[in-house]
């Protein structure tokens, strides 16, 4: 979810520069369940507009009317919202509402760690109550622990009276997609708005610009002779989609190196064990963990036809891999969807 937190950071700047308060909304606590889970954030504007999402419009139409005393008197507060009665989702959220100043320090160094891909960690002070005012607040701490609160009039004390929620706000999740054909821009176009950090590796005889790959940080073009890998782990999934039997082959030659959680192929079922076979005579040391992370063709079985179906369906099955979830539809399911 840290790519939700930087749109927030974002707009609170241009709220700034427009001379309007801000009001961090965050769910730090939950009976129940819910449509989203303690942790999600959405940011009020002093003229009541807004950015992300707690739920799914029911809970935000509510802030934005008890968010009002805030901005007023610049006092943070906590609610609650039983979804029992209006939701369906036989839960009671308990919100948190704060000022919410950006600094210029707080900005270079968010910065810093977001392009180092360092995780952070935020922890609020709150109360299971329903519209009570206190030393409520939340505090960012960084991997050098340095920590910023956002407002003047919030101190960081554990009192026993108060509740703690903590979280780990991991890096992005990283997708290379190896690949400048027309199927590689809607994957890269599908994927961004998941919040991922996405590399478009084209061919270096044909290097396409920036601007033909919707929601990319970059676009490099590059050969499987000449690449030099870097940062790739186990927050990182990579796509090969040359359309090319050798090219596929070469580039993963050169990944074995790596561990990322998942590796996904395009091409036909009957050209794995030949994809597989060669490896081997050209990496010979390669790992039977390593073949583990390859998917190949990419993505799940559901009748994907198009280039759009097509990347919805190697998206999904990132997803069941990064989640470790076997896929199978929800209908089946009795219980809770999440444990």
């Amino acid at each position: 979810m840290i790519h939700e937190l930087k749109e927030i950071i974002e707009q609170a700047i241009i709220n700034q520069q427009k001379g309007l308060k801000n009001v961090l909304a965050t769910v730090v606590d939950l009976d129940g369940s819910s449509y989203r889970k303690p942790g999600v954030r959405m940011l009020i504007s002093e003229d009541l507009n807004s950015v992300g999402a707690i739920s799914g419009g029911c809970v935000e139409k509510e802030i934005v009317q008890r968010v009002k005393t805030v901005f007023r008197d610049n006092k943070p507060k906590i609610i609650t919202y039983d979804g029992r009665y209006r939701l369906g989702c036989e839960g009671t959220l308990y919100i948190l509402l704060e000022p919410f100043f950006i600094s210029n320090d707080f900005l270079f160094t968010f910065s810093g760690a977001s392009k180092n891909r360092e995780s952070l960690k935020m922890t609020s002070l709150y109360a299971k109550e329903d519209e009570v005012f206190g030393n409520f607040g939340s505090a960012i701490t960084f991997k050098n622990n340095k920590q910023f609160l956002f407002s003047e009039s919030f101190h960081l004390q554990h009192k026993n009276s108060a509740l703690v929620f903590t979280q780990i706000l991991e890096p992005a999740f990283k997708l290379i997609i190896i690949g400048g054909e027309h199927d590689a821009v809607k994957l890269c176009k599908i994927a961004s708005h998941l919040g991922w950090e996405i590399t478009v590796i084209t061919s270096i005889k044909v290097s396409k610009q920036l601007i033909y790959f919707p929601g990319a940080t970059a676009v490099i073009g590059e050969s499987p002779e000449t690449i030099q890998f870097k940062n790739i782990n186990t927050n990182t999934a990579i796509v090969i989609m040359n359309h090319s039997y050798v090219q596929d082959l070469k580039y993963l030659v050169k990944l074995t190196e790596f561990n990322p959680k998942y590796i996904g192929i395009l091409g036909a079922p009957n050209r794995r064990e030949r994809l597989f076979n060669e490896l081997f005579d050209f990496a010979p040391k390669t790992s039977e963990e390593f073949l583990d992370i390859i998917y190949t063709p990419a993505g799940l079985h559901v009748g994907a036809q198009t280039p759009e179906e097509i990347a919805v369906s190697i998206i999904a099955e990132i997803l069941s891999v990064i989640r470790k979830k076997e896929p199978f539809s929800l209908r089946n399911l009795s219980g809770k969807i999440h444990q």
